[in-house]
């Protein structure tokens, strides 16, 4: 019964893929859906920040035609790890961005961060179809990155669980009849911590998201909700709707992973078990669907759904990242910078939990809202902003 089910997939000739970022949450999702799918899949090139030893795995397993480790210094142990095989080794920032132009046909952007800037406009430059689950390249450059989508016409497929959803549901030739985007966010793990509570809050705690298994910047950008305030900013530059448009609930069940408003009344939302291997295979599969291990979800056992509104005093960054989409220009390439910075930090046991906001908001309200006209105007940004956001106490 499983191959008849994958049978649309394995009719037409094995899609060339490549994964940028393949050893992290994302990319992990993505290679396990590609080993359920072999012969529906030829992969070309994967990518690894440093971890070489489960990138190795990966290559050799699938017999990718390269590996990458953007680590220049750790080209040896990928090279040693991949003796024997006929997998291809390179390593370096630059070596990332080519095995984002090698031959394939869908590209899935996972690298975690500015870094995955690069690489991903590479991938979008050879008009392909392009999984973006790199939040940085639509927050940091969405007007630039956008106009690269259209002008080589590249099929952009956003694998976030909130823009999957609404890419799903969201009548694009009737755009003018949306009312709201409605993005649903779980809370995180401190939705019912008090300040207090927050500011004594332990990066362990802070990475213990109740239901998605993610990365650890990921998981305290949602322990702050600066995940969420990302998502509205990506929103933005992803659909056809004004800034005021999209909205925020926080649903903790995660089931109801977002909305479309239209005029009518109506109200459309795309529903699943929270496990990102949905809009992942919904990425990887387009324009058809393929079979995955998610479990089955059962509104019977669930019962009941909740939603609340986000507390904005609670969670400031929400604010931040409506105010700096509001701002425009260099804004949101500042609040994103600041954010990795401050992230990082906390991670690093070198401020508290509630600083990180705070660290936005200062580095935030140090620099000149600077227009943007190319890369280099995103790159002098971020450089600034992520100095300041480093010296800010």
């Amino acid at each position: 019964m499983g191959v008849n089910l994958n049978k649309q997939l394995l009719d037409q000739a094995p899609k060339h893929v490549t994964v940028l970022g393949s050893t992290g949450s994302v990319g992990s999702n993505t290679i396990d859906l590609i080993k359920r799918n072999r012969d529906a899949y030829v992969v070309e090139a994967l990518t690894a920040n440093t971890n070489v030893k489960d990138l190795a795995l990966q290559a050799i397993d699938l017999g990718a035609r390269v590996a990458v480790v953007a680590d220049p210094n750790l080209y040896s142990d990928l090279k040693s790890a991949l003796f024997g095989s006929c997998v291809e080794a390179a390593a370096g920032p630059e070596a990332v961005v080519e095995a984002a132009q090698r031959p394939s046909d869908f590209v899935m952007a996972a690298i975690v961060g500015s870094a995955g800037l690069r690489p991903t406009l590479a991938a979008v430059r050879r008009g392909i179809t392009v999984g973006l689950a790199n939040k940085e390249c639509l927050v940091s450059a969405g007007e630039i990155f956008v106009n690269e989508v259209r002008d080589y016409g590249a099929q952009l497929m956003p694998v976030d669980s909130e823009h999957s959803a609404i890419y799903q549901v969201l009548d694009f030739n009737q755009s003018n009849k949306v009312r709201r985007i409605i993005l649903t966010a779980s809370g995180g793990p401190f939705r019912e911590f008090t300040t207090e509570q927050m500011a004594n809050a332990t990066p362990a705690e802070a990475v213990a998201h109740p239901n998605w298994d993610m990365g650890a910047k990921i998981s305290v950008d949602s322990a702050t909700m600066m995940n969420k305030g990302l998502e509205l900013i990506e929103a933005y530059h992803l659909f056809p709707v004004e800034e005021h448009q999209i909205e925020i609930l926080v649903h903790p069940q995660s089931v109801i992973h977002s909305m479309v408003d239209y005029i009518d009344g109506s109200v459309l939302a795309q529903l699943g078990a929270p496990d990102m291997r949905t809009p992942i295979a919904y990425a990887l599969a387009w324009p058809n669907r393929m079979k995955t291990p998610v479990p089955k979800l059962s509104l019977e056992d669930i019962q009941t759904l909740t939603f609340e509104p986000p507390d904005s005093i609670r969670f400031p960054a929400l604010r931040l990242a409506r105010e700096a989409l509001q701002a425009g220009n260099g804004a949101p390439t500042t609040l994103n910078a600041a954010n990795e910075v401050a992230v990082e930090r906390f991670l690093n046991l070198e401020i508290s939990f509630s600083e990180i906001a705070l660290i936005v908001e200062k580095t935030l309200e140090s620099q000149d809202n600077q227009a943007i006209s190319n890369l280099d105007d995103i790159a002098e940004i971020d450089i600034a902003a992520r100095a300041f956001a480093r010296s800010c106490n």
